[in-house]
């Protein structure tokens, strides 16, 4: 007997035991909606998408190819939409998440209006976002539910074949899918990142995302300036997050752990060493020091600390800031991940300055002779110039070869004029594979697009209003939206059913039988659609 069944039944005793009061309830269309209100808490979409995530980690650890993906939403009814398109195009959501973005929240989210990625927009707008998304992807089930219930009830008195609809009923694949949440830099000390992981476990997460950077000095990890924390501070809010997850019953949530060290050359102090080698000691062997041979190499408030078994003094900034010694970055970026790892964290993030697979691969297989399952998320940034890095990748690569490449100007490769080239060609060709490039090659388990839905918006904001408020009119709404959403098939061209009517007609029906007032009725101009 399958569960809907099960629930049918369950509430029909519940009914009889009622005495006779509740006879205003059909045992059918509670189990409905309970069938369409399938996540009851947060909680429940946290513990449910953790196992996704755990299970989709032990598949791509056997076979790279299965690798995950995702795209960064700024609004429920983006990230409803998405998951909507997924389903639609792949016919499953496996293997497709949702990225909330820090950057786009500071963005698009805060009271304060635009802000930059710097951890000033209200930290409590991270949760809600989340809680926003699985509320928007809640109500694409209940929507696509509802219309399956719809059809068993026409096959049933039809005489339409009820077995083939009640299996899509139980068999239903929900919308509901894991969120990477990005917590910044903790938005405080290690108790304010403890407190604002556990509201976003309750919204709903299942995966939490920290850098290492001062959380007060935060930058957006492809701006220069940032400052890194000693990875006694980072892993101090690791452990913070893994107590939220524990204590909230989502015991195999998962941790990224984000370093941002390759562009960044600056800390904000020094932690203490203990002993010789220890880890504090292994950070601080990459400051820029000078030898100190007595108090006449010293200026007022100079510091010195003691360096393998001499005194050096590290440089510091008028800010009070110390540097890093030059190209220490690859380094400190292997450091920061082999010790993330082996102290809680279940995956990387490693902010590069370019998407080169091979350059990746070089960091990730440095990482794996210590940790050899470490694995990445890892950011298809829009911050990169995809079309001019790939065809320098190109190009460079045609010169090592011995290839003739005197048509091509390296610098203004991103010029139109070689569009149609095979240089381009081919450097399309390496964009369109490099996520399966960078998973089989430079151990990412996930790609995920920052800010996609942040340019999307402004570019067909952009088309519409050109065309509207120029010669086209209202054609350009017609031709460049309307009839696009009715021929490609998006279910949101009925925006009042989108929106919830149809389920609120169900529900009035449910409540009031023939005296409800139902909105879908034939003057309901979203008829014209039916075509």
């Amino acid at each position: 007997m399958s569960q809907y069944q099960q629930d049918i039944d369950n509430f029909a005793t519940l009914k009889a035991a009622s005495k006779g009061t509740w006879e205003g309830i059909n045992p059918e269309y509670a189990a409905r909606m309970k069938v369409q209100n399938r996540f009851k808490t947060g909680l429940d979409i946290a513990r449910y998408t953790a196992s996704i995530m755990r299970k989709d980690m032990a598949e791509y650890d056997a076979d790279s190819s299965q690798y995950t993906q995702s795209l960064g939403c700024w609004h429920g009814f983006v990230g409803q939409q998405k998951m909507l398109s997924v389903k639609k195009h792949q016919g499953t959501t496996s293997k497709s998440y949702l990225y909330l973005s820090g950057w786009m929240v500071a963005a698009l989210r805060s009271e304060f209006g635009p802000l930059p990625d710097q951890s000033m927009h209200e930290k409590t707008s991270v949760s809600a976002l989340i809680d926003e998304l699985y509320t928007f992807l809640r109500q694409a089930d209940a929507r696509e539910l509802g219309d399956l219930f719809h059809k068993l009830d026409d096959a049933k008195a039809n005489g339409g074949d009820v077995t083939a609809i009640q299996a899509e009923i139980d068999n239903y694949e929900t919308h509901v899918v894991p969120i990477i949440a990005d917590i910044d830099a903790g938005f405080g000390n290690e108790e304010a990142t403890y407190l604002l992981a556990k509201q976003m476990i309750e919204a709903g997460a299942c995966c939490i995302q920290i850098e290492n950077q001062v959380s007060d000095a935060k930058q957006c990890g492809h701006q220069d300036g940032k400052v890194t924390v000693p990875h006694e501070d980072f892993l101090a809010k690791i452990n913070a997050v893994r107590y939220a997850f524990l204590e909230l019953g989502v015991d195999d949530g998962v941790i990224v752990a984000r370093t941002d060290s390759l562009g960044a050359g600056l800390t904000q102090k020094i932690p203490v060493s203990t002993s010789e080698g220890d880890l504090a000691a292994q950070y601080n062997a990459f400051l820029q020091t000078t030898p100190v041979a007595g108090a006449e190499d010293l200026s007022e408030g100079d510091l010195v600390i003691k360096q393998g078994g001499q005194l050096v003094k590290p440089e510091r900034l008028p800010n009070g800031l110390f540097r890093f010694k030059e190209n220490t970055g690859f380094d400190r970026v292997v450091l920061d991940c082999v010790t993330s790892l082996q102290h809680g964290a279940d995956l990387l993030w490693i902010e590069t300055e370019k998407p080169h697979v091979g350059q990746i691969a070089e960091m990730v297989n440095a990482i794996r002779e210590q940790v050899p399952n470490a694995k990445l998320v890892y950011n298809n940034s829009p911050s990169f110039n995809w079309t001019l890095n790939f065809r320098q990748q190109v190009f460079d690569a045609w010169v090592e070869e011995g290839k003739d490449v005197s048509s091509y100007d390296r610098d203004k490769l991103m010029s139109a004029d070689y569009d149609s080239t095979e240089l381009a060609v081919e450097a399309d060709e390496r964009i369109k594979s490099f996520q399966a490039d960078a998973a089989r090659e430079a151990g990412i388990f996930h790609h995920l697009i920052t800010l996609p839905t942040y340019h999307t918006a402004a570019l067909s904001t952009d088309n519409l209003a050109k065309g509207y408020f120029g010669e086209e009119g209202m054609l350009a709404y017609v031709r460049g939206v309307q009839r696009q959403e009715i021929r490609q098939g998006l279910a949101c061209v009925k925006h009042q059913a989108m929106a919830g009517s149809d389920l609120g007609d169900t529900h009035k029906e449910y409540f009031s039988g023939e005296a409800a007032l139902k909105a879908s009725g034939e003057d309901n101009t979203m008829n014209q659609f039916d075509v």
